[in-house]
């Protein structure tokens, strides 16, 4: 029944194709409108604009029409505008809808529809002696930085900051703390799903180095971060 939903939600609505239509109806009528008032008097264009100001008081014969013409082109623009900004409010609403509704019943479903496609180039890779040299020149050129005096003043507050006591991980707390987490979900850059951290049985151990640095860098940031605290 999800599934079905799903499928239907996402079809166009009939509303939608019938203001795309009446869009596409009014950028046309703006051409032919825009091509008469550059004196184009073909039989078809000139129909069209007469279509177009049937039911009012306006003439060919009039000396002002160019105005007129300028000005039903401004209104058509001005109704594109709207007609566009209504789908675009549908479209920004229904996104996270149908997203939230995909959530509750295919969580994997909506992480790969949220994956973005690599671009790879087809050409050969740069060059490992090259990249080299241009990171070495980069990053080893010496630089003067203006550390302002509230440097100081945060490097002294810190001082008096007690570090916290290390922390042991064993692979029996990763093994529950992956336990725990859902399974079409992930954490990692390299979008790698707990479904498949949960059937590694070798890889514990680098799990642990991993999450002692992480700790060891959160508790010095956290250190750095109490004086604004």
């Amino acid at each position: 029944m999800a599934g079905r939903a799903t499928k239907q939600s996402s079809a166009i609505p009939a509303w939608r194709k019938r203001i795309e239509d009446r869009i596409a109806k009014a950028r046309a009528l703006i051409g032919r409108l825009i091509s008469f008032r550059s004196g184009n008097n073909r039989p078809r264009v000139v129909r069209t604009v007469r279509m177009a100001f049937a039911g009012t008081n306006i003439s060919f014969s009039q000396p002002d029409i160019t105005q007129k013409l300028t000005e039903h082109i401004d209104d058509l623009k001005q109704k594109i505008a709207a007609w566009e900004r209504r789908i675009r409010r549908f479209t920004e609403r229904s996104r996270p809808f149908n997203q939230n509704r995909l959530f509750q019943s295919d969580q994997k479903g909506l992480y790969k529809s949220l994956e973005r496609p690599e671009v790879r180039g087809a050409g050969p890779g740069p060059d490992q002696a090259n990249t080299v040299a241009f990171w070495r020149g980069l990053w080893s050129e010496p630089v003067n930085h203006s550390e302002g005096p509230w440097m100081e003043v945060v490097a002294s507050q810190s001082a008096s900051v007690t570090p916290m006591d290390p922390v042991t991980i064993t692979p029996e707390d990763m093994a529950e703390a992956v336990r725990r987490a859902p399974n079409w979900k992930s954490s990692r850059l390299d979008g790698l799903h707990y479904y498949c951290l949960k059937r590694f049985v070798v890889a514990p151990d680098s799990f642990k180095r991993l999450s002692i640095r992480s700790h060891s860098r959160a508790s010095s940031l956290l250190g750095s971060l109490t004086w604004f605290l």
